[in-house]
């Protein structure tokens, strides 16, 4: 006859890597999957629209005169590299430490026919790479592949399409939706109001999966040049409820305990949609339990996203 306890144990154990997906999607990382995966699948294009949660932005302080409102244009092309990884490792009670880490990926973007009486960017990706070999080769096909971002003149993204070439294989296309995705949560947008350096102003918005997270971004404004924005970032993250919802109506666990915590600097264009240049790094601890609290789920998460020059 299995215990109480036992039972815990081994229900908490099949539902580990579970809880791994759930949790690096709330914060906006890759999933628990291997990013280096060898499955060489594919399937027919089709376009993937990904929602993206609505902002409320309010203004702190207007910061120095000269003061001026701030109005995403977006005209002409733009070229720019988007880079991200992700940091994972999760324990269960007093096991050894699992690794669901994924490897950095480079993904170079073009943003075309960009037009300021539309609302929507149209996105064409370049020649994608990672630090796993076998990843950069699973890229290839996606070169030359569509994406496009709904974006309000305030500079607030309120969707994301994705629509990879036939020939793209399952993994390149998770790895490029996760990526992109990351990126869309790690972006700024502005005040309908005046502002000038110094000015300090909150983005709040939630990111849902199995757990419902409220984030708030605090962004204040370093340096400005005409519509060149010099932008410092803190990002903070809680959770909405005390209880994760696993996948698959696999359960729930108790949120113990949750901090995601973050800072970085973008230097943005008015006139353009992606930023120019810049960091953000978020990470935090997270703790689980199963209902009975008999066991316990351990998460050290970290991801950054960063924007160069191509």
């Amino acid at each position: 006859m299995i215990s109480t306890s036992e039972t815990s144990v081994r229900r908490l154990r099949g539902l580990a890597a579970a809880a791994a997906i759930a949790a690096l999607v709330t914060a906006c990382t890759s999933s628990g999957e291997d990013s280096s995966v060898t499955a060489t699948s594919s399937s027919p294009t089709s376009g993937v629209s990904l929602p993206v949660t609505p902002v409320t932005t309010t203004l702190l302080d207007p910061g120095a005169e000269p003061r001026s409102t701030v109005t995403s244009v977006r005209s002409g092309n733009q070229s720019v590299q988007l880079s991200t990884r992700s940091t994972v490792t999760q324990q269960i009670d007093d096991q050894a430490v699992q690794d669901f880490s994924t490897p950095e990926l480079t993904l170079p973007l073009t943003a075309t026919d960009m037009d300021s009486s539309s609302d929507t960017v149209n996105l064409r990706l370049g020649k994608a790479t990672s630090a796993d070999q076998r990843l950069t080769d699973a890229l290839a096909p996606a070169e030359g592949s569509a994406a496009g971002l709904t974006m309000t003149d305030a500079g607030a993204i309120t969707a994301l399409t994705i629509t990879p070439s036939d020939e793209t294989q399952d993994a390149a296309r998770a790895a490029i939706e996760q990526a992109l995705n990351q990126a869309v949560y790690r972006s700024v947008s502005y005040p309908d109001a005046e502002i000038g350096v110094g000015a300090v102003w909150t983005v709040e918005q939630q990111v849902i999966s199995g757990v419902t997270l409220n984030q708030v971004t605090t962004a204040t404004l370093r340096s400005r040049d005409g519509d060149r924005l010099t932008i410092d970032l803190r990002i903070d993250q809680t959770p909405e409820t005390t209880t994760l919802e696993l996948p698959d109506n696999a359960g729930s666990l108790a949120i113990d305990s949750y901090t995601m915590t973050g800072t970085g600097t973008l230097e943005v264009d008015a006139d353009k949609p992606l930023p120019l240049s810049g960091e953000v790094t978020v990470g935090g601890k997270q703790q689980y339990s199963d209902p009975e609290g008999s066991t316990v789920l351990r998460q050290d998460i970290s991801d950054t996203v960063r924007w160069t020059a191509p």
